[in-house]
């Protein structure tokens, strides 16, 4: 007891005012405001504001102010992202070798077909928030209701076709008819959510069967293969023989109209003479007879005068050789 009177005496303990106090508490109040008032929306966000717990307000990115202390609740929904679910398969690990999961979804995945087969159907959604408001509010599990919708349209597809159109012939038909259908019930449910892609991933028949199916496919492009190469080859020849009977057919034109304007020049030519006979025809008679020797000694070997006065016949000269 003396110890410590003897410290009280050398050292005096320090009074807290009511002043002290005061500043205390504002910087407090100060450090509080700021860190509870203050906040940051990123660039792929949105800021939605609760005021004790009713929606106020949706902040763009940037630096904003609420009101502190819990009045004001902030909830940042990342609207640019663009988020997957998996249907039938869940991937372990996305990467150059993605890991799936060895687990079965035949839940998911094993469908009927309009023609009373089974199909083995795994595809993807891909879906960004278009509307943070409703996403939050409206619907109490946005996941679940997006999984139950898609599950839904694409069995009513699946349901409306044959095996064939489902595992080769009209997927990308499906695929985008389920689209549209999902994007409107999600629209009418309110759950703020844009569809941006629906693809079937992989459909196939029943493990049990495949190796059959995989049979009739590879018979079938078999079949689509001799189809092409006969085509190419009909390709081929058929613009070639087009071509050769378009080409006798100008010949075949070519030649009648020469045919017809020779005939026609030989009848004028003919009526030409005719009426020359007709004036004149003895000179006309003498001048054919001149034309038809010119035309016709050019040809012969060996050349005879005959007189008719004379009893042999009298060669002239060698009129066969040489000068003619």
């Amino acid at each position: 007891m003396k110890d410590f009177e003897e410290i009280k005496a050398t050292k005096k303990i320090p009074k807290i005012t009511a002043k002290k106090i005061f500043g205390i508490v504002i910087v407090l109040a100060v450090v509080a405001f700021i860190f509870t008032g203050l906040y940051t929306v990123n660039p792929e966000e949105v800021g939605v504001i609760q005021r004790f717990g009713k929606y106020i307000d949706t902040t763009q990115p940037g630096l904003h102010f609420k009101i502190p202390f819990g009045i004001d609740m902030l909830t940042k929904v990342k609207v640019k992202q663009v988020y997957k679910e998996e249907f039938g398969f869940r991937t372990v690990h996305a990467g150059v070798k993605t890991q799936y999961s060895s687990k079965s979804y035949n839940d998911e995945a094993i469908m009927l077909t309009g023609d009373l087969n089974i199909a083995d159907v795994e595809w993807i959604v891909q879906y960004r928030i278009q509307d943070p408001v409703k996403f939050l509010f409206k619907v109490r599990n946005v996941q679940e209701t997006l999984r139950d919708v898609s599950e839904s349209v694409v069995r009513k597809f699946v349901g409306d076709r044959s095996v064939d159109e489902v595992i080769v012939l009209s997927r990308k038909e499906i695929a985008d008819l389920a689209m549209v259908e999902m994007q409107e019930q999600l629209a009418k449910y309110e759950t703020g959510i844009e569809i941006v892609t629906l693809n079937l991933q992989n459909v196939n028949p029943p493990e049990p069967v495949r190796p059959a199916f995989n049979n009739v496919n590879s018979a079938k492009q078999e079949k689509e293969k001799i189809i092409n190469q006969a085509w190419e080859n009909y390709n081929k020849v058929i613009p070639e023989a087009r071509g050769k009977a378009k080409r006798i057919i100008v010949e075949a034109e070519g030649y009648a109209i020469e045919r017809v304007n020779r005939a026609n020049g030989d009848a004028q030519r003919f009526i030409d003479i005719y009426k020359s006979y007709k004036v004149s025809k003895n000179i006309t008679k003498k001048r054919m007879y001149l034309e038809t020797m010119q035309k016709i000694l050019p040809k012969v070997e060996k050349t005879f005068i005959v007189d008719e006065d004379q009893s042999g016949i009298l060669p002239l000269l060698n009129l066969d050789k040489g000068g003619k």
